[in-house]
């Protein structure tokens, strides 16, 4: 039987994630309120971050940064969830 959530992201009951993304309070509160469509489309959305500011995902401060962005993309909070003002989205 399928994990469903009501996602923070699309304020709808969806199918969940299989387990929580991180072991920490905050990986358990995406296991509980995000939808396994929020969680790939933040998958995608962690990319371009990490190409556009090219982050070194290994380090504390880009690590810091992703978790502001995750935080801003599902649940509104503070600045993350922008996108960068130089982004320009892929044609094709």
């Amino acid at each position: 039987m399928p994990h469903i959530v009501f996602c923070a992201k699309y304020k709808a009951e969806l199918e969940g994630l299989d387990e929580p993304p991180f072991d920490s309070d905050f990986g358990e509160k995406i296991y509980k309120t995000v939808s396994k469509k929020a969680w790939g489309e933040w998958i995608e959305r962690q990319k371009m971050l990490l190409n556009e500011y090219r982050l070194q995902p290994w380090t504390r401060e880009a690590q810091e940064f992703l978790v502001e962005q995750m935080n801003g993309f599902f649940f509104g909070e503070g600045e993350g969830g922008a996108l960068p003002k130089e982004f320009v989205a892929p044609t094709h």
